[in-house]
Order: C-alpha cells, then sequence, then structure tokens
C-alpha cells in the first residue's frame, strides 16, 4: 500500500530571476510549467570569452554587484511577452537590452534571450527556512534565503535544517503543481555572495564543509499549475 500523502511544509516565498543573477523578483502567486517559474530566468549576460568555456554566462561570481540590479517586468502577469526594465543601483533606469547596461554588468558582455530559461541543473530550486537559519548562524551572517537564490521556501513541519534532502527521489504538491525533487543542490561561491551589500564572506561556503557543499534541492515539474504562497507542501 502506498504511503499517504503528508504535509511537509508550507511555502513562505516564491521568487523568479527575470535576468540571470540580477536580483530577485518576490511573487504571491505565479504559475509554474514545463521550465518552472513563469519568467524565470529568461534573459543572461554572455561573457565575451563564452565560447572557450562550458559555462558562458556572467553571473555573481563575475561582478558581485550584479545582484544589486532589479529587473521589472512592464506586465508581470505575462512575462514571457513583456519587456524588462533594470534598475542600477544608483537610481539609474536601462531597458534590458541597453548596451550600457551590458557594460555595466561586464565590459564586452552581450545579452541572450533563451526562451526555456537559463538553468545552472533543473528548473526549480528549493530551500528550507531551517537550512537558511542553521546556515547562516554557522557563517555569523544575517539569515536571508535570497542569498541561496531558491524560487520557493518552504518552512518545514519538522523544523530541522536540510530536511529537505529527505524529499529528493519524491514528488511535492504545491498548489496545483506537482515537481519532482531530483538531486540536492551542490554550491559555489554565490553564496558567499551578500544580496541586500553584495559583501563577500567566504564562511558561507566554508559552513557547507561537512555536507560536501550541498544545500537545498533542485526538481522538475511533472504537472504545471499554479502556485501560491502559505500553500501546503505535501509529500506524495
Amino acid at each position: 500500500m502506498s504511503p499517504s500523502p503528508t504535509v511537509v511544509g508550507r511555502l513562505r516565498r516564491i521568487w523568479r530571476y527575470p535576468v540571470k543573477s540580477l536580483a530577485a523578483e518576490a511573487l504571491s502567486e505565479t504559475a509554474v510549467g514545463w521550465h518552472g517559474v513563469a519568467g524565470d530566468r529568461r534573459w543572461a549576460f554572455v561573457r565575451p570569452d563564452s565560447q572557450s568555456r562550458r559555462f558562458p554566462w556572467q553571473t555573481i561570481r563575475e561582478n558581485a554587484l550584479m545582484c544589486r540590479f532589479r529587473p521589472e517586468f512592464d506586465d508581470p502577469a505575462r512575462p514571457d511577452d513583456s519587456k524588462i526594465t533594470v534598475h542600477a543601483p544608483d537610481g539609474q533606469s536601462y531597458a534590458v537590452d541597453d548596451p550600457a547596461l551590458a557594460d555595466r554588468i561586464g565590459v564586452g558582455t552581450r545579452l541572450m534571450r533563451v526562451k526555456n530559461g537559463v538553468f545552472d541543473e533543473m528548473p526549480l530550486s528549493l530551500i528550507s527556512t531551517a537550512t537558511v537559519a542553521e546556515l547562516c548562524r554557522r557563517a555569523s551572517v544575517p539569515a536571508d534565503a535570497l542569498r541561496f537564490r531558491p524560487n520557493l521556501l518552504v518552512e518545514p513541519v519538522d523544523d530541522r535544517p536540510f530536511v529537505e534532502d529527505e524529499w529528493v527521489g519524491a514528488t511535492l504538491r504545491i498548489g496545483a503543481t506537482e515537481l519532482r525533487v531530483d538531486q540536492r543542490d551542490p554550491r559555489c561561491v554565490m553564496i558567499n555572495t551578500d544580496p541586500v551589500t553584495a559583501e563577500r564572506d567566504p564562511a558561507v561556503l566554508r559552513s557547507l564543509a561537512d555536507r560536501n557543499g550541498h544545500a537545498g534541492v533542485y526538481g522538475t515539474p511533472v504537472t504545471p499549475g499554479t502556485i501560491h504562497l502559505e500553500a501546503d507542501v505535501v509529500l506524495l
């Protein structure tokens, strides 16, 4: 007999990142399709030496200040058909395809639009509030989930750090969406960057030394639908 569905948490935050490595956009509700959250990482800046690299994208690793550039859809309800304005930390605003913005992101970079999104591994990332709190405590930094750039922040019923690791291989239902939890999330130096100040602290990545650098999980949508804040997270 299959186990009964179990509520394992509640969805506390939803974020999308219209432009890879720029600031997040907080959402109260969103559609989730085969390629993740609608409008997520549909644009990215490409480094001038991209042809000689397996990972061609300009990211926070190269320019920490990218996390303080805030993209905004002209029509948030229709992100795939909407233009984007990017607000720089000094108050200037640019169309996302303005060459002057590309120069600020990185000299010689160029913008690319990717219909199905630019994901390092899989189209959805999830982390728990307990995991964020524990890692930030270890590193003595403010507890801010955006340091880990997830799409979904879940407050678990079982308030243990890294409880989401136990969901790998299972399917979660959140609102009208179901997602398969495929693997633990391997982390890099990007989590060292404070999303508010853009300052770097290597203690954050070091806090994962006992976990082989993993925190949070990656997933793949298996049933498209809509998710909303405060929805139950159900383990199927």
